[in-house]
């Protein structure tokens, strides 16, 4: 009962720090982990605790008018695409050597959102047509959550930045509903494996409901600058974590 519900309040903590900036596998994948889950059965596991979170916070999101639905139907479904090709290429290939890459890239997001102090502060004209972004960024971050994973977050908010011209509340409001998407067909491909530990993802699951709405209320209350601050020390947190995975 301990071991549930200290998993019961990572998952708490995931939702509401992954419902603001991403990076909410920073904190249950290693809980999982050490309450003596299997790696495999620990990353499936995973996947259904976060598609709770991630659901909640883009459903919340959407009530409070930070994005409408309607007009990510191409984002969500070339996601889908890009997240089944990636759930079924990574049962072939190791995703280890992807690592050195991301975190390199991950460093480059991080000093470029830093010294950038007017970035996502205010909504801009977009430099691309929804549609081909969505295109684009949806089949190649959608196969990378679906193949590998840490960072996804991170990736969609600057893409949706840069490139829509959003702000830093509407491009995070946004990357939820990708977040989930692609969380849901991983979840799908795990659970066909038989590799999805119910019981333990649906008390985090519970958890990661409770945070993911208490963290998408705190962002539509809050300035962009809040935003700003978490993001950049939830993808310094993902950094050193993939850093000392990896090496």
């Amino acid at each position: 009962m301990l071991t549930l519900f200290l998993l019961f309040l990572a998952g708490f903590g995931a939702g509401f720090v992954d419902s603001i900036a991403g990076g909410g596998g920073i904190i249950t994948l290693p809980a999982i982990l050490a309450a003596g889950v299997p790696p495999h059965f620990a990353l499936a596991t995973n996947k259904l605790q976060s598609s709770f979170g991630s659901f909640t916070a883009s459903v919340n999101y959407a009530k409070k008018g930070l994005y409408e639905p309607k007009k990510v139907l191409e984002g969500v479904f070339f996601t889908f695409v890009g997240a089944v090709l990636g759930a079924i290429t990574v049962q072939y290939f190791s995703a280890k050597f992807l690592s050195d890459f991301i975190i390199f890239m991950l460093i480059v997001l991080f000093f470029f959102t830093l010294f950038n102090k007017n970035l996502g502060l205010k909504a801009k004209a977009r430099r691309v047509k929804p549609f081909a972004f969505y295109i684009l960024f949806g089949l190649l971050i959608g196969f990378y959550d679906g193949f590998f994973g840490p960072g996804t977050g991170s990736f969609w908010t600057i893409a949706l930045v840069l490139l829509l011209g959003l702000d830093l509340k509407g491009a995070t409001a946004q990357t939820k509903i990708f977040n989930f998407t692609s969380n849901i067909v991983s979840l799908g491909v795990f659970a066909f494996s038989g590799l999805v530990l119910w019981k333990i993802g649906i008390i985090m699951g519970i958890g990661q409901i409770a945070g993911a709405f208490t963290g998408s209320t705190l962002v539509a209350k809050k300035e962009v600058t809040f935003v700003r601050y978490f993001f950049l020390v939830v993808v310094a947190a993902t950094i050193v974590k993939l850093a000392y995975d990896r090496w």
